[in-house]
């Protein structure tokens, strides 16, 4: 079944750009969705291999006290 779809000047530009010799369009789409697959979250887990750990927690830190300053009582 073929569907109609309306894409950017850009949009096409770069999905013309990305066909290899032969491909489809519906082949570009089809390979580059395939290989962005979502990732399980334990792919990122491990060791913190960095040096700036005090840095990155003390942004954390910040990052929750502003969150939790904008918290509301939906309650009220």
């Amino acid at each position: 079944m073929t569907k109609v779809i309306s894409l950017s000047n850009e949009a096409y530009q770069t999905l013309k750009d990305s066909k290899k010799p032969g491909e489809s369009f519906s082949d570009v789409v089809l390979r580059v969705v395939k290989t962005k697959k979502k990732k399980s979250l334990l792919e990122f887990s491990g060791k913190w291999a960095g040096n700036d750990i005090d840095e990155v927690f003390a942004q954390i830190k910040k990052d929750r006290e502003q969150s939790a300053s904008r918290q509301v009582d939906l309650f009220k």
